[in-house]
C-alpha cells in the first residue's frame, strides 16, 4: 500500500492574477512532488497582502503534509510573506544577520552596500522559523514546522526559486523509484494514442496522465511497482519504434544521444523555423560532439548563396517545395560535410499562403551520402505553433534516421 504524502502549493502576487506574470514556479514543482509520489492537492495563487496569505496558512496548515510558499519575499512595498506567517504564528520579525551576512558575502563590495540597505527587510524572518539560504539571489526564505505541516517559503524569481527548492527539498523531491514512469512518446496524436493504449490506460490499479505537446506525448503512469512495470512494458510493446530511450528527455535529447552512440555528425539547413532545430540541439549539453551548425536562410537569396538551391528550383516550383527542400538539406550535408542534414521550409503565417500551399505547409528534407529523401506536413495552429511543430517534426526525422536500423 502506498502511502500517500500530500502538499500544497501557494504563489503569491498581483502580478500573475492580472497576467502580467505567468506563474511557473509551483508548476514546475507540483512536477518534481508528483514524480517522487507526492499528491499535490491543489495550486492557489492569491494577491499580495497580509490577510490572504495569513487565510491561506490557517485553512491548509495541519491539514496537508507540506505547504510551500513563492514571492512575496523581496525588498519592496509588497513583500509582505515575512509578515504575514509571523502574524499567524502570533510572533515578531527579527534580524537573521548571520545568515544574511553569507548572502552578502557572496557579492562584490560595491553590490554590498546597496544590499545592506535591505537587512531591515530582506534579512528578517519571523521568530519561531529557520532562515533559508539563497544560493541565487539577496532575499533570505523562511521554514518552519507547524501542526504537522512543513512550511518552506522561497522568493517567486524562478532562479531563485529552483535554487532554493533543490536545496531545502532535496528529499522530498527526490523521485520515488517503481511507484512511477514516464515514457515519451514521438509522431502520435493525442486522440489516436489514446486508443492504441487503451488496454493500459483502462487498468483501474493505474493512475495515467497524458501530456501532450507538438510532436511529442508524455505518458506519465503512476502506481504499485509492479503494475507500473507490467504497463511500461506493454506500452513499449504497443507502440514499438515510437518512444524514446529512458535516459532521453526531449526529441533533442534522443537525437544527440543517439547520434554520439553511432558516431553520426549533423547539420540542419532552416527557413521557417529560424533556427530552432539547431537551437533544440545545441540545449543539449555535448551537442558539439555531432552536430556541426545549421544554415539559417530565410531569404530566396541565402538558400542560393549559402545552400546552392537553384534559382530554377526557386522560380518554378518555389521555396516551400520538395525540391527546395531537397536541394538545401544536401546544401547542408556540403557546407558542413557532415553524415545527415535535415532542412525545413514552409509557410509559418499568418500570411503567405494560398489554395495550393495553405498557411502550416512545410517541407522537409533528409540527406545523408546515400541520397536525399523529403516529405510534406500542413501542420494546424498560429505561427507560432506551426514552428514549433515543424521543429520538432524535423527533430524526429532526425532520429527516426539515426535509430532506424534499431527498429
Amino acid at each position: 500500500m502506498i502511502k500517500i504524502k500530500r502538499a500544497v502549493l501557494i504563489a503569491l502576487g498581483d502580478e500573475l492574477l492580472s497576467g502580467i506574470r505567468k506563474e511557473g514556479n509551483c508548476s514546475w514543482l507540483a512536477n518534481k512532488l508528483s514524480r517522487a509520489g507526492w499528491k499535490v492537492e491543489c495550486i492557489e495563487i492569491i494577491p499580495d497582502g497580509n490577510n490572504s496569505l495569513t487565510l491561506f496558512l490557517e485553512k491548509w496548515i495541519g491539514k496537508t503534509g507540506l505547504l510551500v510558499l513563492s514571492g512575496g519575499l523581496g525588498p519592496t512595498h509588497d513583500d509582505c510573506t515575512r509578515r504575514a506567517i509571523a502574524q499567524f504564528l502570533g510572533t515578531e520579525l527579527v534580524p537573521a544577520d548571520e545568515a544574511y551576512d553569507k548572502i552578502l558575502s557572496r557579492y562584490p563590495e560595491e553590490m554590498q552596500k546597496a544590499l545592506e540597505k535591505s537587512r531591515d527587510t530582506q534579512g528578517v524572518i519571523p521568530a519561531r522559523t529557520r532562515p533559508v539560504h539563497n544560493p541565487a539571489g539577496s532575499a533570505l526564505g523562511v521554514a518552519f514546522e507547524e501542526g504537522g505541516t512543513s512550511v518552506r517559503a522561497f522568493p517567486g524569481v524562478p532562479s531563485e526559486f529552483r535554487a532554493m527548492a533543490e536545496q531545502e527539498l532535496e528529499q522530498e523531491m527526490r523521485p520515488n523509484s517503481g511507484i512511477a514512469s514516464s515514457i515519451l512518446i514521438a509522431g502520435w496524436a493525442e486522440s489516436l494514442l489514446k486508443d492504441r493504449l487503451a488496454p493500459v490506460i483502462e487498468r483501474p490499479e493505474l493512475h495515467i496522465t497524458i501530456l501532450p505537446s507538438p510532436g511529442l506525448i508524455e505518458f506519465y503512469i503512476r502506481g504499485a511497482p509492479e503494475d507500473v512495470a507490467r504497463a511500461e512494458r506493454d506500452v513499449k510493446d504497443l507502440v514499438p519504434g515510437d518512444y524514446l530511450p529512458s535516459a532521453a528527455k526531449s526529441l533533442a535529447d534522443a537525437v544527440i544521444s543517439g547520434a554520439k552512440q553511432k558516431n553520426i555528425s549533423l547539420a540542419c539547413a532552416e527557413s521557417c523555423t529560424g533556427g530552432m532545430v539547431g537551437g533544440a540541439l545545441t540545449s543539449i549539453p555535448g551537442s558539439s560532439e555531432v552536430f556541426f551548425g545549421s544554415a539559417v536562410c530565410y531569404s530566396n537569396t541565402a538558400k542560393k548563396s549559402i545552400l546552392s538551391v537553384n534559382e530554377i528550383t526557386l522560380d518554378q516550383e518555389g521555396a516551400v517545395s520538395s525540391l527546395c527542400a531537397a536541394e538545401m538539406a544536401l546544401g547542408a550535408l556540403k557546407i558542413y560535410g557532415s553524415d545527415l542534414a535535415v532542412s525545413v521550409t514552409g509557410i509559418a503565417g499568418p500570411d503567405g499562403g494560398t489554395d495550393e500551399k495553405p498557411v502550416g505547409t512545410v517541407w522537409f528534407g533528409l540527406a545523408d551520402k546515400g541520397g536525399v529523401e523529403t516529405v510534406k506536413r500542413v501542420f494546424p495552429g498560429d505561427r507560432d505553433i506551426v514552428r514549433e511543430r515543424a521543429k520538432n517534426f524535423a527533430l524526429d526525422r532526425l532520429w527516426r534516421k539515426i535509430t532506424e536500423k534499431d527498429r
